[in-house]
């Protein structure tokens, strides 16, 4: 069995994640911890998760539990993901990173931690977006130049990044597939009187209301018609199952950073 560590297990996500482990037939939930100030360490990690004990205790960093585990799963925020890199680095203990809002130089610096440990980066875990990511690719190859690529996503209130990391990969396959440098090419605000909108350009916008768990459509608008691509989120459970596939797939895996394409052999298509 596979010894796993929750980063944030007190949390949305953190707890979803935690029912997710513990139905994993590969997997045992052995740590949780929380930061320090958080209310919720020296508590029953079950409790929260599904209201009846399990005997893991939330710890105060990730420090006084790592010894414990032989991978951790995080879905916290950027600043504290890297933190836990870097811990992971000198432990040399497995990854999950589901974290959205890494800049380019995290990315940079998780590539080179990650020479001392093997680690799977995703701006999202689920089944289906992967293979949305994968369709998104291929419809933009398909359709070319002639079609405007347009992204809209929908979260709730308390997310903190904008847009969402998976609008960003979309927006990232969709250039691909054309051709295009997203950076050259990426919209992120039209507001006020902005002409015509470039035909080379892809648009991305963002929606924060109530509870959406997550919602993301491209669209591909020619003359008379268009194609939308759409993946909406009913719960935070496909996330949290996805996160357990991986964090099963990457214990023993050589050194690196790895990407849920890898998990699900979706790399060759």
């Amino acid at each position: 069995m596979i010894n796993v560590i929750i980063a944030g297990a007190a949390g949305r996500m953190g707890q979803r994640v935690a029912l997710m482990v513990e139905k994993h037939p590969r997997l045992t939930f052995v740590a949780a911890f929380e930061a320090e100030s958080n209310p919720a360490v020296g508590k029953d990690a079950g409790m929260l998760s599904s209201g009846e004990a399990n005997g893991v205790i939330i710890g105060a960093g990730l420090e006084s539990v790592i010894d414990s585990g032989d991978v951790i799963i995080d879905f916290t925020f950027h600043k504290a993901t890297m933190e836990f890199a870097r811990i992971a680095a000198r432990h040399n203990r497995a990854m999950v990173i589901g974290t959205t809002g890494l800049s380019p130089e995290n990315l940079t610096e998780l590539a080179a931690l990650a020479e001392n440990f093997p680690c799977v980066q995703a701006p999202n875990m689920s089944v289906c977006v992967n293979v949305l990511f994968k369709l998104v690719k291929k419809t933009a190859a398909i359709l070319g130049d002639d079609y405007d690529i347009e992204i809209l996503e929908a979260h709730h209130n308390k997310k903190k990044d904008a847009p969402s990391g998976t609008a960003l990969k979309l927006a990232e396959m969709a250039a691909e597939g054309v051709g295009r440098e997203l950076k050259d090419v990426a919209v992120f605000e039209r507001n006020g009187i902005i002409g015509e909108r470039s035909p080379g350009e892809i648009g991305i916008q963002t929606i924060r209301a109530a509870d959406i768990v997550g919602e993301h459509t491209v669209y591909f608008a020619g003359q008379g018609e268009r194609i939308e691509l759409v993946h909406r989120a009913h719960s935070r459970d496909h996330f949290a199952k996805g996160a357990a596939a991986a964090a099963a797939w990457v214990v023993g895996r050589e050194h690196g950073v790895y990407s849920m394409f890898d998990v699900l052999g979706l790399d060759d298509l």
